[in-house]
């Protein structure tokens, strides 16, 4: 971000772009497909890192950067809560075995499920700030059907994801571990708050102190409300990906090893 302009002198720029657009398009579909908490947390990360670039190779410093910030708040209290989970389960990191979390550790599966949230871009959370800003910058700049389509199907694999991560962990789920540990530790307790707070609210915060003048993108009211009808888009991918389960084992594997790359 610092040698942006410099990233323009070169003739490689369109060619960065595409290999973003390509890096969230994989890691939103193999995040669909894997089960380890582990490699989902980690195609998330590589997602919102192309997502990030994209803006970048756009010409859009601040707003690379903005997401950048949010970003790390958020995600750092998802990789808390995803290693807390993954201590309590016995280093076991098999999605499909932790269910109900939510009831066993109410405060770390709220904190947990508002780090998902905040990812998918819910409203008035962190992510919210950033990502509506940046859909709204590829949906105002000259970008054909297809990029733009490309761009808003990535954004729906997010929220794809995830509410396929928070079925899983923390609302149902096969509960077959008899030794898993209920209780909640302390230690911790102090950094989940600091990192929900800026969760929750860094993102507002951010664009109101930061940003000289608002970033206002003007649209008609269908326009405005097509990012949420992306995600809407997403739950019921979620649930198609859901009834196929592992019928199709061969289309899991493909996806789940990103394309056997």
């Amino acid at each position: 971000i610092r040698f942006g302009n410099l990233l323009f002198m070169s003739s490689m720029v369109s060619l960065f772009f595409y290999v973003s657009l390509l890096t969230m398009l994989m890691s939103g579909i193999g995040a669909n497909f894997e089960y380890d908490l582990k490699k989902i947390v980690a195609f998330s990360t590589l997602s919102q890192l192309g997502l990030m670039m994209s803006v970048l190779f756009s010409g859009n410093f601040d707003l690379s950067y903005f997401h950048l910030l949010s970003h790390a708040f958020f995600k750092s209290l998802l990789f808390m809560c995803s290693g807390l989970i993954i201590h309590s389960m016995c280093d076991s990191q098999d999605i499909r075995y932790m269910g109900y979390i939510l009831n066993d550790k109410p405060y770390m599966g709220t904190c947990f499920m508002v780090s998902n949230l905040s990812l998918c871009g819910l409203f008035f959370t962190s992510g919210f700030y950033s990502k509506d800003v940046i859909v709204e910058f590829y949906l105002f700049s000259n970008f054909n059907f297809f990029m733009g389509f490309l761009y808003l199907f990535c954004i729906s694999l997010t929220v794809c994801y995830t509410i396929r991560l928070l079925f899983y962990t923390l609302f149902f789920g096969v509960v077959t571990f008899s030794f898993r540990s209920v209780s909640e530790g302390q230690s911790s307790f102090f950094s989940l708050i600091i990192l929900l707070f800026f969760s929750l609210f860094f993102g507002s915060m951010f664009m109101w102190l930061t940003f000289l003048t608002p970033i206002l993108f003007f649209f008609p009211f269908y326009i405005k409300m097509l990012t949420f009808f992306f995600m809407l888009f997403g739950l019921f991918m979620y649930m198609l990906f859901y009834n196929l389960n592992i019928k199709i084992i061969s289309l899991f594997n493909f996806f789940g090893s990103m394309w056997y790359i």
